[in-house]
C-alpha cells in the first residue's frame, strides 16, 4: 500500500464516518467518548458538543485530542477492519456554513443544534494513522492527508450552484447514484465526493479520484449516474 493510496482511502473513510471515538485528556488521564463527526470541505473534523459533556470540559482545558473512525469489518478477525486516527487541536467555531455542513449529514441534530449549551467544534488534522487491515498501516502527515487547498477553494466556490442545479434538474439521476429509491438530494459536495440525503437517511458517494475543479465534479456525477444505471 503506497502512502498516496493510504491517504485517499483514509480520506474516504473519514468522510463516510457518522460515528467515531474522541480521545481527550484530563489531568494526564486519557478519556474516550462516542461522537458523531462530519467533515468540512478541507477535511477538518466537525463535532457538535454539549457544554455539559465530560469531553467538552476536557477540550476547553486541553485542546489536544484525537478522533478514531472505523470502516466495515472484512471477516471474523476484527484486525481486518479499516480505520484511521487523526490528531489535532480542537476549537470552538461560530460558522453558519460549517454548522450547515454538519447538519447536512446529521439532520436529526437540528432538534438540539440551537440549544445554548451546544457548540460546534473543529479539529484540523495535524497527523493521521491509517490502517487498511491486518499488517497494512501508514503514517500520514497533514501535507499528505489533506486535500489540495486550491481545489477545496475552487470547488467550494461553486458547490452551491452545483447542488442547486442537480437537485432541480437531475432528481432521477440522484436516486440512481444513491443506489436506492427515494427523493434524494445532494446536500454537500467536496473534492472527494458528495453526500446525498433522503429525510434523515444520508449516504456518502466517492469520486473515482479527487476532483480539481467544478467541471470534474460534474463529470464524476455524470459518470456515477451512467455507471449505476448500467448496473
Amino acid at each position: 500500500m503506497t502512502i498516496s493510496t493510504a491517504a485517499w482511502e483514509g480520506r474516504k473513510l473519514l468522510r463516510t464516518a457518522r460515528v467515531g471515538t474522541l480521545a481527550t485528556v484530563s489531568a494526564g488521564q486519557p478519556f474516550g467518548s462516542l461522537v458523531t463527526p462530519a467533515l468540512a470541505a478541507d477535511l477538518s473534523v466537525l463535532l457538535l458538543l454539549s457544554d455539559l459533556s465530560e469531553h467538552t470540559r476536557h477540550l476547553r482545558a486541553e485542546p489536544r485530542c484525537s478522533v478514531l473512525v472505523v470502516g466495515t469489518q472484512a471477516d471474523a478477525n476484527p484486525q481486518t477492519t479499516p480505520r484511521i486516527t487523526i490528531t489535532g487541536l480542537a476549537e470552538v467555531v461560530d460558522d453558519a456554513v460549517l454548522k450547515a455542513r454538519y447538519l447536512a449529514v446529521h439532520p436529526y441534530a437540528s432538534v438540539y443544534a440551537g440549544f445554548s449549551d451546544f457548540s460546534l467544534w473543529r479539529i484540523r488534522p495535524a497527523n493521521g494513522l491509517y490502517v487498511g487491515g491486518f499488517g497494512r498501516a501508514a503514517r500520514l502527515g497533514s501535507t499528505i492527508l489533506l486535500p489540495d487547498p486550491r481545489a477545496v477553494a475552487t470547488i467550494d466556490a461553486e458547490a452551491s450552484d452545483i447542488i442547486a442545479r442537480y437537485n432541480a434538474d437531475h432528481a432521477a439521476a440522484l436516486a440512481v447514484i444513491a443506489g436506492r429509491p427515494g427523493d434524494w438530494q445532494i446536500v454537500a459536495v467536496d473534492v472527494d465526493g458528495c453526500d446525498l440525503a433522503n429525510g434523515e437517511q444520508v449516504v456518502r458517494v466517492h469520486w473515482t479520484t479527487p476532483a480539481a475543479d467544478a467541471s470534474q465534479v460534474c463529470n464524476e456525477l455524470a459518470g456515477l449516474a451512467r455507471g449505476a444505471g448500467a448496473g
